[in-house]
């Protein structure tokens, strides 16, 4: 089985992908390690949230997504 990771919004156009199938179960330094530097370096901004099986993470470092799980990477939204 696998984890599938989400790209929304701009970091879509930054994996040149909507998502990506990936070995689980993954935790997020195999989260970093699999979106590549550029993407991981967004991570690390606190207005960027993650979501696991529809559920946005208070912690996100304590990501833990186990087989057949759906992880979203959600850019800030902006709007008025």
């Amino acid at each position: 089985m696998s984890v599938r990771i989400v790209f929304l919004g701009p970091l879509r156009d930054m994996a040149g992908e909507q998502e990506r199938e990936v070995a689980g179960p993954l935790d997020w330094h195999g989260l970093l390690r699999e979106v590549g530097p550029q993407i991981a370096g967004q991570l690390a901004e606190s207005r960027v949230n993650v979501a696991c099986s529809g559920r946005v993470l208070a912690d996100k470092t304590a990501l833990f997504a186990n087989d057949g799980d759906e992880v979203a990477l959600l850019p800030p939204v902006s709007g008025g």
